[in-house]
């Protein structure tokens, strides 16, 4: 028992002296001291490259010097359907809504108070709130705003504010770095960063009228509900946009951004505080931009230019010889080769203000000089054919089918063409699925007037221009029956 006791005494105190080494090795039983601590490694994996962090640098003081001259805008509203993705409808027990609250961004201008924004964050404002940069809270008054372009401006009682400078959105290229501030879902001065991912982009249908202003940046800096009003700028800190809206399935940012010109902005809010509202003048014509087969048809060695498919009757276009199935080529010297090109040149200039338009005809190129107009009723005139005489009614059973083409045409009945409001015309009975005819647009319903700049009347009229013209593209006038005409070019195959 005595000689067991003994090696059980040993035993623990080897034990012991096994466990202290333990504790003492690299096994981490033991708390190190704070001063022993180390994390992470000796140097990083890559070396510091002055390039790089100027580059940085430049968003850097990007943002400190411009997030100061960008304001939140919080907004009660007149609830409006379509009052934009800023804001939020509420209203009574019954669910009605009467109102709507909302926010976006505003651009400090100008030193004394006034601030540039969206049409669409301040319409039919009953409350219009500012909060600056530094916290400060101003009760804002509406001074003016413009649908047309989604611009309005809005004017607080402050002296020494930080002006935002103004650069120019003319020599914009596509790729090169902005940043977008404002603030989104209500998170004040949010910077993001991208790049001008397209220009000119204008059918986005983001303003609700025939004479709505659509030519904006398109940029993939993120911009979200909250960024309306708020600067788009670039790496010298010169606003050269108006961040507006976003493409999105969501209600929230998936890709891109929208941004109006801060040249086209400019004007506008000049306008807007000299005189309350925007004096525009209007060259009073409708337009379509000219595809691959309408410019064959027309004699064009490209696609380029806008052609004019109404002009309004006593407006500017008229006065000065401006014809329908003109094309418009330049205004001013500068390419027009889509309708918001022109309409974006044509927004910053007052009524009064002379254009000159290049414009082809007939094979070759003319000038015309416009004076612009304000804008009217601008309703296009329409021939009132209720009173002419009857004509013969075609037979409506002379129908031909172009299976080349993809259309199926008939003669048109006395009483369809006074329908029409017209004198002559084929219809479109049917169109081809994934036609050329289809591709081009054309519809059942349609009626062709005229093909190859002649008046057709009969299936047989038409038939014939087309046998003649295989190999080459023909330019067709067709109506809808609504008194809306428009031109198509189309390509008739060998």
């Amino acid at each position: 028992m005595r000689g067991k006791s003994v090696l059980g005494a040993v035993a623990l105190v080897v034990l012991g002296i096994l466990f202290g080494a333990v504790l003492v090795s690299g096994f981490g039983w033991v708390k190190p001291g704070l001063a022993d601590v180390k994390l992470g490694a000796d140097k990083s994996p890559v070396m510091p490259n002055a390039e790089l962090n100027n580059f940085s640098q430049a968003f850097i003081e990007v943002s400190e010097k411009v997030t100061p001259s960008i304001v939140q805008i919080n907004v009660v509203a007149e609830a409006k359907k379509g009052q934009g993705f800023d804001f939020f409808p509420f209203g009574d027990m019954d669910g009605s809504p009467k109102e709507s609250e909302g926010s976006g961004s505003g651009i400090i201008i100008s030193n004394d108070g006034y601030i540039l924004t969206n049409n669409h964050v301040v319409e039919n404002a009953k409350r219009v709130e500012v909060i600056l940069n530094d916290r400060r809270k101003f009760e804002a008054k509406v001074i003016g705003t413009d649908p047309l372009t989604d611009l309005g401006v809005i004017k607080i009682n402050a002296t020494n504010l930080p002006a935002a400078y103004l650069g120019n959105s003319d020599g914009l290229k596509v790729g090169q770095w902005v940043m977008a501030i404002g603030n989104p879902l209500s998170l004040s001065s949010t910077v993001t960063a991208g790049i001008i991912s397209a220009l000119n982009r204008g059918s986005l249908r983001l303003i609700n009228d025939s004479y709505g202003v659509e030519n904006f940046i398109q940029t993939d800096a993120v911009i979200n509900p909250g960024n309306s009003g708020g600067a788009l700028v670039d790496l010298n800190g010169a606003v050269i946009g108006v961040n507006t809206a976003i493409a999105t399935r969501t209600g929230t940012y998936i890709g891109y951004g929208f941004a109006i010109p801060i040249n086209l902005a400019q004007t506008v809010a000049k306008d807007l505080i000299a005189n309350g509202k925007v004096s525009r003048g209007y060259i009073g014509v409708q337009i379509r931009e000219v595809d691959a087969a309408l410019a064959k048809s027309l004699g064009l060695s490209r696609p380029t230019g806008v052609i004019i498919e109404k002009v309004v009757e006593g407006g500017s276009a008229s006065d000065a010889d401006i014809k329908k199935g003109d094309v418009i080529l330049k205004i001013d010297g500068k390419e027009v080769n889509a309708p918001n090109t022109l309409q974006s040149h044509v927004a910053g200039k007052s009524a009064g203000s002379k254009v000159v338009l290049t414009i082809w005809r007939d094979n070759k190129e003319i000038e015309r000089t416009v004076t612009l107009k304000p804008r009217g009723d601008d309703n296009v005139a329409v021939k009132d054919n209720s009173d002419r005489p009857e004509k013969e009614d075609n037979s409506s059973s002379e129908q031909i089918k172009l299976e080349n083409i993809g259309l199926t045409l008939r003669n048109l009945k006395a009483d369809e063409l006074k329908k029409y409001k017209l004198d002559n015309g084929v219809f479109i009975a049917d169109v081809k699925p994934y036609s050329l005819a289809y591709d081009q647009g054309l519809g059942r319903g349609l009626v062709i007037t005229r093909a190859d700049r002649k008046d057709v009347s009969t299936v047989a009229d038409i038939e014939k221009i087309f046998k003649s013209s295989k190999g080459r593209a023909v330019l067709l006038e067709v109506a809808d029956n609504q008194g809306n005409s428009r031109y198509v070019g189309i390509e008739i195959p060998d």
